[in-house]
């Protein structure tokens, strides 16, 4: 599966944004996608999530040699600032997401074994998500999408909010998963991304470029990144 972005746009007033950016992404890879603050990361995310209409530009998926448009069962979302619903208990959030989706979702595990993938304690699963720390909030929304598996998922600052040793976790879980999917993952954090991705993308002056690592070490490489990225202005 490859997803397809073609001449993507998108203009605030008289803000470019976006202008005219392209890509392939392939599954069974995790893209790490750079960009200094407002150079429209989110922007990206959000049009292919379809929550902002592009000005002009399309998306599609490539499977078995056929390409078709990008369906909204086709992607996972996780946002930098998690949205949950704070009336509910984590297991009644779940427990909900199971109801209305069970018949999409294969090989249902039990509440409380979805509760341990992501090393939430049983003293707070019980627990109203208001209540909830920032970081507990945004294991929440990656578990749900992880639960929902679509084959792309959009990881927007996802680990920030993170101890080191649930961030270490999530890392080994996402590259155990990466095969069968799409990820793109978006930080601000350099090593990060070094030490996670396959694929280093950045998104500078409104165009999607990749910072190839061919025969290049870690230092040589950051040097790399941090060069493209200083080509670019600021928002």
């Amino acid at each position: 599966m490859e997803l397809i972005v073609r001449d993507l746009v998108k203009n605030f007033d008289k803000k470019e944004v976006l202008k005219g950016a392209s890509f392939k992404f392939s599954q069974g890879r995790i893209y790490g996608l750079l960009g200094r603050n407002g150079a429209g990361k989110t922007t990206f995310f959000n049009c292919v999530n379809d929550d902002l209409k592009p000005d002009s530009g399309s998306f599609s998926v490539e499977e078995n040699g056929a390409e078709r448009p990008l369906n909204p069962g086709d992607i996972g979302y996780v946002l930098s600032t998690p949205v949950v619903p704070e009336f509910l208990t984590g297991r009644e959030f779940l427990k909900f997401f199971l109801d209305v989706n069970g018949q999409k979702i294969e090989n249902i595990k039990t509440i409380d074994e979805y509760f341990e993938l992501m090393s939430i304690l049983p003293e707070d699963r019980d627990k109203l998500l208001k209540d909830y720390s920032h970081g507990m909030k945004n294991k929440m929304q990656m578990l749900v999408n992880f639960i929902a598996n679509p084959p792309i998922l959009l990881l927007d600052e996802p680990l920030t909010s993170f101890d080191v040793v649930v961030a270490d976790e999530m890392k080994k879980l996402l590259k155990d998963m990466k095969m069968d999917h799409i990820i793109i993952f978006s930080t601000h954090i350099l090593e990060l991304a070094v030490d996670l991705c396959d694929d280093i993308v950045i998104l500078s002056g409104g165009v999607l470029k990749k910072i190839e690592k061919e025969h290049l070490d870690n230092s040589e490489f950051k040097e790399r990144i941090i060069s493209a990225l200083r080509g670019e202005d600021d928002e």
